[in-house]
């Protein structure tokens, strides 16, 4: 299914959210995975680079949100609302948090692992250099639609 073709039918079930705006998107590293386990409802977060954000002129995810998640082919998922978002350094992100991303077994030295490795190599292909105290945003949602 495409973005708009469950933006449409999200529309039809709840249409006073007929105003509202919407991103399609879909995890950098192992779309299909990731997404899979938002569906599930079992990653609830995600951690983008801040710096990332400045280079690619985007705006920073922000509380009440809607975005259309997609797996590796482009095919919508599922609808979810950003709950909160806040700023912090790569070296702070809390275990709280690593449990909420739903990866690997779910603890801080697994997510730190995963992160470190995907973020150098994000901020390389941007001739940057990643470094634990790079900030990160970090966002909590939650799935609000499903096909």
């Amino acid at each position: 299914m495409k973005a708009t073709e469950l933006w449409e039918q999200f529309i039809r079930d709840y249409p006073e959210q007929k105003n509202a705006n919407y991103e399609a998107w879909s995890y950098g590293a192992y779309p299909d995975e990731l997404a899979e386990l938002t569906l599930q409802g079992v990653k609830t977060a995600t951690t983008s680079g801040y710096e990332l954000y400045e280079i690619e002129d985007e705006a920073i995810p922000q509380e009440n949100e809607l975005s259309i998640i997609l797996d590796g082919n482009g095919n919508a998922v599922c609808i979810i609302k950003i709950t909160n978002v806040y700023v912090t350094s790569f070296n702070k992100v809390s275990k709280d948090h690593a449990f909420k991303e739903g990866e690997g077994d779910r603890t801080l030295d697994y997510w730190r692992k995963v992160h470190i490795d995907f973020f150098s190599k994000e901020y390389a292909n941007n001739n940057r250099v990643f470094d634990e105290e790079a900030l990160v945003v970090c966002a909590e949602f939650e799935v609000v639609y499903k096909p």
